[in-house]
C-alpha cells in the first residue's frame, strides 16, 4: 500500500506523507511554460498528454508521497454545460445557466466530456509508481455556488440569492450530486487511490444551513463509496468549529484542516479521524526560520496521531520552489 493510503486507512501513524494542494501549477517554472502556450484553462484539463506533464512536474521536482491530477472543480459544471471560462485577474466567468438543460444531461455524455482526465489518471498511474494517484471534485455546495454565482463568491456573494431559488436550487444540487459521483467513480476506474472533495466555499453558510448543503450532500457521496476501499479525503473550509460536526456527520477517511482553526484544539476533540494539513501557505513566502518553526508545531502537535502534511489552502503564485523542497526535507527527517 502507497504511504498516504497508508497513513489514512490503517492509521498507520509512523511515516507523515506529504504532498501539496495545487503542487502542479503557477508557482512551478515549467508549468507557467505550458500555460503560456496554452491560454484557455478548460481545453488544457482535457489535455491527456499535459495533464499528465503537468501533474508529474511536482513529483519529478520534490519525489512527494502523491500525484495529484491537474484539473478544476469547475469540470462539473463545464460536464453539464455551462460554460467555464478562466479570465486573468478575475478568475473563473461561468456562462448562463439553463437548469433544464443540465437537469436533461445524460451521465454518460459527462462522462464522454470527461474522458480526457480519467484517461490522464491512467498515464499517471502507469508512470508514478509507489505513488496515490488522488483525483478530486468539488462539493455540491461549493458547485451550486459557481453555477448559480457564475463567478467566485469572494468579493460579491448574497446567500439570499441562493435560497430565494430553492426549488430551483434543490434540483440543480441533487443532479450536481449524481454528477459528483459519477466523476469520482470514474476517476477510481481510471487509477485514483485516494479522493479529495474540496468544500472550498462551506464557510459562507450559515450553521442552520450547514446540515442541508454541506453535510448530508457530502455524507451521501462518502458513504456510496465507503466499499470501495478507497480513502476519501474531505476539506469543508472555513467551517471553524463546525468540523466537529461535519465529521461526525460525514465520517470521511480523513479531515483536511484549514489554517484558521487551531490545530491544538482539533487534537484534542477530533477522534478516530486522520487529519491532513492545516499550515498558511503565506507562511511558505516567509524567511526559512519562521517556516520551520511553523512546519514543526504542526508535526509536535500531530507527532503519534495518523497525520498527512499538506497546507490549509493551495499552493500560492508566489511561492519559490526551492521553499518547496526546503518544507519537504523538514518534514522528511522529522521521520
Amino acid at each position: 500500500m502507497n504511504k498516504l493510503s497508508d497513513c489514512i486507512i490503517n492509521k498507520n501513524s509512523s511515516y507523515i506523507p506529504i504532498w501539496f494542494m495545487r503542487q502542479a501549477g503557477r508557482y512551478l517554472p515549467e508549468f507557467r511554460e505550458i500555460r503560456k502556450q496554452n491560454q484557455d484553462f478548460i481545453k488544457l484539463c482535457l489535455d491527456t498528454k499535459l495533464v499528465k506533464e503537468i501533474t508529474l512536474q511536482p513529483i519529478k521536482r520534490f519525489d512527494l508521497d502523491a500525484a495529484i491530477i491537474f484539473s478544476d472543480i469547475l469540470m462539473i459544471p463545464y460536464g453539464l454545460g455551462q460554460s467555464v471560462e478562466f479570465i486573468k485577474g478575475e478568475g473563473p466567468v461561468l456562462g448562463n445557466l439553463n437548469i433544464d438543460k443540465v437537469i436533461k444531461t445524460k451521465k454518460n455524455e459527462f462522462i464522454a466530456s470527461m474522458q480526457p482526465v480519467y484517461n490522464a489518471i491512467q498515464a499517471v498511474k502507469e508512470e508514478a509508481t509507489g505513488k496515490d494517484i488522488i483525483g478530486f471534485v468539488g462539493a455540491p455546495w461549493t458547485i451550486l455556488v459557481y453555477m448559480l454565482n457564475k463567478k467566485s463568491p469572494k468579493k460579491d456573494f448574497d446567500i439570499k440569492n441562493i435560497m430565494n431559488e430553492q426549488h430551483s436550487g434543490d434540483k440543480l444540487l441533487k443532479k450536481i450530486e449524481e454528477t459528483i459521483c459519477s466523476h469520482i467513480e470514474n476517476q477510481i476506474k481510471s487509477g485514483a487511490t485516494v479522493i479529495q472533495i474540496f468544500d472550498s466555499w462551506a464557510g459562507l453558510l450559515p450553521d442552520s444551513y450547514l446540515k442541508k448543503y454541506c453535510y448530508d450532500p457530502t455524507y451521501r457521496i462518502v458513504n456510496k463509496f465507503k466499499s470501495s476501499k478507497i480513502p476519501i479525503i474531505c476539506f469543508p473550509k472555513g467551517i471553524g468549529k463546525n468540523y466537529l460536526d461535519f465529521c461526525s456527520a460525514v465520517k470521511p477517511s480523513c479531515v483536511n484542516i484549514d489554517y484558521d482553526i487551531d490545530p491544538m484544539w482539533i487534537k484534542k476533540n477530533l477522534k478516530n479521524v486522520s487529519v491532513q494539513g492545516g499550515l498558511d501557505p503565506k507562511i511558505l513566502l516567509k524567511d526559512y526560520e519562521v517556516i520551520e518553526k511553523e512546519v514543526k508545531k504542526y508535526l509536535e502537535i500531530f507527532s503519534g496521531s495518523p497525520y498527512v502534511f499538506n497546507l490549509g489552502h493551495g499552493v500560492l503564485p508566489e511561492t519559490k520552489p526551492e521553499t518547496i523542497t526546503y518544507v519537504t526535507e523538514l518534514v522528511r527527517r522529522n521521520k
